[in-house]
């Protein structure tokens, strides 16, 4: 996959495409353990969600943990409990939970600097499948290293 970025005689440039494959929910587990036994599925994500981020002069989503990168918004869920500070991610603000940014952001950041995320594992280096730890509600992301041709 190529997309047009910024380049300059020194550096190719980089961006990172994050997906959301899918949201899986264990209503067991949540049943026995969470505080709130019938919350449903993550909040914070959609299936089909999409976020791009660049790291260049300009722009540099990395260390902003993702602000504004949605460029998508997958469908919303009808099971999911609502509550101060799990808002959909393309409400306002920071589009990761915690969780999911523990997860997913050495590949976001090995992408940016044009690295392989998974050599040998994926079928492609530049392409892992990964999910955030919240192991009654784990959610599935695709993460794809973007290299741009010159303008």
């Amino acid at each position: 996959q190529r997309q047009m970025c910024i380049r300059d005689r020194f550096k190719m440039e980089y961006k990172v495409k994050v997906t959301v494959l899918d949201k899986k929910l264990y209503p067991e587990l949540q049943q026995e353990y969470c505080a709130v036994p019938n919350s449903g599925k993550c909040p914070c994500f959609y299936v089909g969600d999409e976020f791009i981020f660049s790291r260049n002069d300009e722009k540099d989503d990395f260390w902003h943990c993702g602000e504004g990168t949605l460029v998508k918004s997958g469908k919303p869920d009808n099971d999911c409990l609502q509550s101060p500070g799990t808002a959909h991610s393309g409400t306002n603000g920071v589009p990761f939970c915690s969780e999911a940014w523990d997860a997913i952001a050495r590949y976001i950041y090995t992408g940016l600097q044009g690295g392989a995320i998974m050599r040998g594992w994926m079928k492609e280096e530049n392409t892992m499948i990964t999910c955030c730890s919240d192991g009654t509600i784990p959610v599935i992301f695709k993460i794809e290293r973007i290299d741009c041709e010159e303008k």
